[in-house]
């Protein structure tokens, strides 16, 4: 039985939810968090570790600018009503991506979050918030020619922003798309990736379940026979 640390997730389909619905793109982000709650009771009743959630990518500032401040002030809430449920359930927070090009009150907010909870210890939620794995990987490069260190495979591994986390076990891909999308590319060279045909909303802790024992009976032989 394979154990399971670290689940990776891209919450694909709140936009089409939304519209499906007859509702708007923002109503379907508004209902996605629900299933954040739903994935997170699940992940600490399996004991996993880490739980890493790609909420917005560095190729999302493409998006029209009212989902965008929606989808900001949205997080801004939920860290502002939050967070004292987070310290409650024993769940650390941590922020990963460029977020000195987020807007000045989502950084703070984030930095405290991080402060708040960095003694907590039954989950860590890793938020991917203007992450592009691309751009991670020249930035750790760059860190890695400033301290001039080898450039190997271990010193990357040390300056990733993941750095002392391990890769994870599992990704999953809500929304009928079967693509990585500058997601983690560097972390997920070994993670079984599952691709779901439900939209991000409608993504039930039964189909989450169903994933972590298929995983946990899969073969895995990194390279090897």
């Amino acid at each position: 039985m394979n154990p399971v640390r670290h689940v990776a997730i891209i919450m694909d389909g709140n936009g089409r939810w939304g519209i499906n619905h007859k509702q708007s793109r923002n109503a379907g982000h508004r209902e996605g968090l629900n299933t954040v709650d739903i994935i997170i009771k699940h992940c600490i009743t399996h004991k996993i570790e880490f739980l890493t959630l790609y909420t917005f990518s560095s190729e999302n500032w493409k998006r029209p600018k009212n989902e965008i401040t929606f989808l900001f002030k949205l997080l801004e809430n939920f860290l502002s009503k939050k967070i004292n449920e987070i310290i409650k359930k024993d769940i650390r927070l941590k922020f990963i991506g460029e977020l000195n090009k987020l807007p000045i009150k989502l950084q703070k907010l984030t930095k405290l979050s991080e402060k708040k909870t960095i003694n907590k210890k039954s989950l860590q939620i890793n938020i991917a918030l203007n992450y592009g794995s691309k751009i991670e990987l020249i930035n750790t490069i760059k860190k890695i020619k400033q301290k001039k260190i080898k450039l190997n495979e271990k010193n990357i591994d040390k300056n990733l922003y993941t750095k002392n986390l391990p890769d994870p076990d599992i990704l999953i891909r809500t929304g009928d798309t079967h693509r990585l999308s500058n997601f983690l590319l560097w972390q997920l060279s070994y993670t079984e990736i599952f691709f779901e045909k439900k939209l991000w909303p409608d993504f039930t802790g039964k189909d989450f379940n169903k994933i972590i024992n298929k995983f946990k009976n899969i073969k895995r032989n990194f390279g090897s026979i």
